[in-house]
């Protein structure tokens, strides 16, 4: 019993942290039509970002706002600078992330060296809290709310502003949404923005329970591809559902059978796409 309880509140948590990884993942894939493969480096540069604050001996709610800001910022630029020059050439988009990733990861190794950092919750975090007779660890339960409470801000900006109104015109149907005057330009810039500050904050966030090291990005990385086609393109719901989905199979998986952990995950995804090729929550866009 206690067995299945710990790993189903682990499986919360990791779904949590998928959640903050995917999400923004799930905008950008869906309104830009980018596979961004550095959203994994995004994850890790923002946790790395995150511990040089709190080893400089600021608190843990402003190395999420660092984080935020500075992989934000990241963002912004890999869109302006590098992604707009390539405009309709979507593999040449999808190669140069992949390079930015790989930029990331090496400029991370050399200047955090290549050793876990472990990262330390907050201290009014700390500690645990009994659940059924069984002490779980608080920051895990806290990840999980914050997950929520992330969910809810990401719905009402998509859902009761004009800026969500206009991305969600142009994740369902760009062509439509450009010819009634929807600025394009300055929406992607907009849009991954938000997605690498979603995955930066994701990144501190995991730390306390992931630790900070390198190859972060290339374990995170897939899981979220998964929770991003699993859950369907530009779905802030299925990237929800999928995230803590993805959570419970994963760590089942690794637990139950890890040396078919791999298989466990892409398995079902497998078979839902070939069910609902669009994913669970996928709409058909233009």
């Amino acid at each position: 019993m206690s067995f299945w309880l710990i790993q189903s509140l682990n499986s919360l948590a990791l779904g949590g942290v998928l959640f903050t990884l995917a999400a923004g993942f799930s905008l950008i894939f869906g309104l830009m039509r980018i596979a961004n493969l550095s959203h994994g480096a995004y994850f890790m540069l923002g946790a790395y970002v995150g511990l040089s604050v709190i080893e400089a001996g600021h608190s843990f709610f402003l190395a999420i706002l660092a984080a935020a800001i500075a992989i934000g910022l990241l963002g912004i630029a890999v869109e302006r600078v590098i992604l707009r020059r390539l405009a309709g050439n979507s593999l040449s988009q999808v190669l140069a992330t992949l390079g930015v990733a790989f930029v990331i990861a090496d400029c991370s190794l050399w200047f955090w060296g290549g050793d876990p950092r472990p990262v330390a919750a907050p201290s009014f975090l700390a500690g645990g809290i009994q659940i059924l007779g069984q002490t779980f660890p608080l920051y895990r339960i806290a990840l999980v709310i914050f997950s929520i409470f992330v969910a809810l801000g990401l719905w009402l900006l998509l859902d009761k502003t004009k800026l969500g109104v206009m991305i969600r015109a142009s994740v369902d149907d760009r062509q439509m949404a450009q010819g009634i005057g929807v600025p394009a330009t300055k929406l992607f810039s907009i849009v991954f923005c938000l997605g690498a500050a979603l995955a930066g904050v994701g990144g501190i966030a995991a730390a306390p329970i992931l630790s900070v090291y390198p190859g972060l990005d290339a374990d995170m990385l897939p899981i979220a591809l998964v929770v991003v086609i699993l859950g369907g393109l530009g779905s802030l719901l299925g990237a929800f559902i999928g995230s803590f989905l993805i959570g419970f199979i994963y760590s089942f998986g690794q637990a139950l059978f890890p040396d078919l952990a791999y298989i466990i995950l892409f398995l079902p995804m497998l078979i839902i796409l070939a069910v609902r090729p669009r994913g669970l929550f996928g709409k058909i866009s233009a």
